[in-house]
């Protein structure tokens, strides 16, 4: 007797400036699920946040929005079509724990990181907070609001050249795929980066960079014991690591496993794994890192809670590289989200307090 495959709603698209980078990623996953195991249905979200059901992937692939009644979440009956959803969701609402707050209340399970988790590694001010605290190394860094750019834009920039050196980094806190990411090597770039920067976002990280830098990433895999990959090293064809280089040129060059000392390798898989948990971290992650080459000093750069699953992806490439093929990968994700499920289901969620004492 064959027995039921497994459901997998594959959530993608979605209200970001990521929104292309997810349809280049699930049709990776799509190909990737075993077919005797799964059985994957898709909803799409157009850009104004919007679902489709009926074939969206070939649609939003096309260009083409949902209509403007459309809802804006699934149907109880649509959920309940679905054994476990795999938010293949890059960016605000799909990466910041939007999304996974929807699917704790409505009690199913889901691929990947919780919310606290996911909004913590999303906004990079916070997350550097919290790795400060827990004493993982990292490049000078600041943050600058939108609203004090726009009201005191020439106290912002003598605040930041006072308290960092050139050449700096301008990113938005929350999104990810080097979007709206600027390198400034004075003040006339450094204000551009900042603007650019704050039309995705409130609130602008600003790095100073590591000198001759070396981008190194591990991948994790896991709920409480969770396990690192080999490491990987990018070389981008552009000056860093930006959009084009990532998903666009496909000039950047990968060497996995990275040609660092086994020393050096040992400890970039310790920090990522202490970096997963200190956000408690859950399924996956990948962890980038800027080694400075002169020096052999190591920086944290940043946690990637859904990383990229496009057939360029660093993540599935680095897990390929230690020995899990794509397909079991993907297979190892879902069981996750199915261990994570049984056990928040195992918590008390009520409370009756004891009975008082008689007075005597």
């Amino acid at each position: 007797m064959t027995s039921k495959k497994t459901t997998v709603g594959l959530i993608f698209g979605g209200q970001s400036g990521e929104h292309d980078v997810s349809l280049m990623s699930v049709q990776s996953v799509i190909a990737a699920l075993d077919p005797d195991r799964y059985e994957g249905k898709l909803f799409g979200i157009d850009k104004q946040g919007r679902w489709m059901f009926d074939h969206p992937l070939e649609r939003l692939l096309e260009g083409e929005n949902a209509p403007p009644d459309a809802p804006r979440w699934p149907s109880p009956e649509q959920i309940a079509s679905v054994d476990i959803f795999f938010p293949v969701l890059h960016g605000p609402n799909g990466e910041d724990g939007v999304i996974q707050g929807f699917f704790e209340m409505a009690d199913v399970p889901y691929v990947g990181n919780g919310v606290l988790a996911s909004a913590v590694a999303m906004d990079k001010a916070l997350a550097k907070k919290v790795f400060q605290a827990h004493g993982l190394p990292q490049t000078p860094w600041e943050t600058v609001s939108r609203a004090q750019l726009e009201h005191a834009p020439d106290y912002v920039l003598a605040r930041l050249e006072s308290s960092l050196d050139y050449p700096m980094f301008t990113k938005p806190a929350n999104l990810g795929s080097s979007v709206g990411v600027r390198k400034a090597t004075n003040r006339s770039e450094l204000l551009a980066g900042l603007r650019e920067a704050a039309e995705y976002d409130i609130i602008v990280v600003v790095e100073e960079a590591v000198p001759y830098a070396r981008e190194i990433e591990v991948s994790i895999l896991g709920n409480e014991h969770p396990k690192a990959s080999v490491p990987g090293e990018i070389i981008p064809s552009n000056e860093f690591y930006d959009y084009e280089a990532k998903y666009l040129s496909g000039a950047s060059e990968e060497r996995i496993p990275a040609p660092i000392s086994p020393q050096l390798t040992a400890r970039v898989q310790e920090l990522a794994i202490a970096a997963f948990k200190a956000i408690h971290g859950s399924g996956l992650a990948r962890v980038d890192f800027l080694l400075n080459d002169a020096t052999g000093e190591l920086f944290l750069n940043e946690v990637n809670t859904m990383p990229g699953f496009t057939r360029i992806s660093m993540y599935p490439k680095l897990w390929a590289a230690s020995g899990l093929s794509y397909p079991e990968l993907i297979h190892q994700l879902i069981q996750l989200g199915f261990q994570r499920h049984r056990q928040k289901h195992a918590l008390r969620t009520t409370y009756s307090p004891p009975n008082p004492s008689p007075t005597p």
